[in-house]
């Protein structure tokens, strides 16, 4: 083979490849909101106590280090940007995050927050309200990298991600007696949906057009809320499977009605219930062999800061576990819930 005849051939491998690459690229950015399901490691820029910068956390990560995740690797979203094509998207408040490494994606999420207003106010972090500020503040720094109308490209096809809802019934409504005696389960659960609805209109004033709300986990089958409701046996409690249940019914309901209730929008309901309901019954299907105990400490209560180097009791091997620490899913699981939120979303949005 010819000089001229290797350097073409390299050149049109090298095309096939970038044509190859550039199909399976989906959107042209990735957006993340919401809680700890999701967080990239903004509250390692924020005065709270619900942090993740520390070892074992992370232990299983790309670089194998602490990165503010609260998993042993990955987050659900991290592998979502991996399965449309994209780099991770770097947390907001991270001072290297800027320039072209945001041009393809940010994640506004904060541990701790929620869907109430107020469940955010608990753990001293910001809460939805501000997460879409940041992503308006966001919208003028890609202007000013990329022009008035790309920008309007990228925000138009990009994927918006919300992940929400456990706190404000984990964390809030079940501990906060004032809070049950302002609003019935009923009301309450309104309020969310409608913090739900009022972030879709927002986001979509501000550009978007695809956006994804994932629903709640089985909250009863939580390693902590199996410890506080299980009476002392490893069992789920069937009192917050079922709050869950009719909140994503109603999420569902809510989704269903906002489509087509403004302009080439396009809204995604995820249903991470069944699949994480199928995981916990069916787990050697998976390949797991812990269900309602996690991997960090003793496995019933250890996370955030309970969850650290020095926690007794923590297993080698976390791939073997649906939960990492006492609240959030495993690497392993991650890597699952991605790709059945990509199979849902690419239905409904890409379609």
């Amino acid at each position: 083979m010819s000089a001229a005849s290797f350097f073409a051939t390299l050149s049109l491998i090298a095309s096939l490849l970038s044509s190859r690459s550039r199909a399976s690229q989906l959107v042209p950015a990735l957006y993340v909101f919401g809680d700890s399901s999701v967080d990239a490691g903004n509250n390692d820029y924020i005065g709270t106590v619900v942090r993740a910068d520390f070892p074992p956390y992370g232990r299983d990560f790309d670089s194998h280090k602490a990165t503010g995740r609260f998993s042993n690797g990955r987050v659900s979203s991290d592998y979502l940007a991996s399965l449309l094509g994209l780099p991770l998207p770097p947390p907001y408040l991270d001072p290297s995050a800027k320039g072209s490494k945001i041009i393809q994606g940010v994640n506004f999420a904060t541990a701790g927050s929620g869907l109430y207003e107020k469940t955010a106010a608990l753990l001293n972090v910001p809460n939805l309200p501000r997460q879409i500020s940041w992503f308006r503040n966001y919208k003028q720094k890609l202007v000013q990298l990329a022009g008035q109308n790309r920008t309007a490209s990228i925000l138009s096809k990009a994927f918006i991600v919300l992940s929400s809802g456990s706190n404000d019934y984990i964390n809030n409504y079940y501990f906060d007696p004032a809070l049950r005696v302002k609003y019935t389960k009923d009301a309450f659960r309104q309020v969310l949906i409608f913090s739900v609805e009022n972030f879709v209109k927002e986001m979509y004033q501000l550009g978007a057009r695809r956006i994804s709300i994932a629903g709640l986990i089985p909250l009863g089958c939580i390693p902590s809320q199996v410890t506080l409701y299980g009476k002392g046996q490893l069992k789920c409690s069937e009192f917050e499977n079922q709050d869950a249940r009719l909140h994503n019914q109603a999420l569902e309901s809510s989704v269903q009605r906002l489509r087509g209730s403004m302009t080439d929008l396009r809204v995604a309901y995820i249903d991470v219930y069944t699949i994480f309901s199928k995981v916990i019954q069916q787990p050697e299907s998976y390949g797991f062999e812990h269900t309602l105990t996690s991997c960090c400490g003793v496995g019933r209560l250890a996370v955030s800061l309970l969850c650290n180097k020095l926690t007794p009791g923590t297993c080698r091997d976390a791939s073997k576990y649906v939960f990492w620490d006492s609240f959030h899913p495993s690497d392993a699981m991650n890597k699952i819930l991605a790709k059945v939120a990509l199979d849902q979303a690419n239905a409904q949005l890409f379609h």
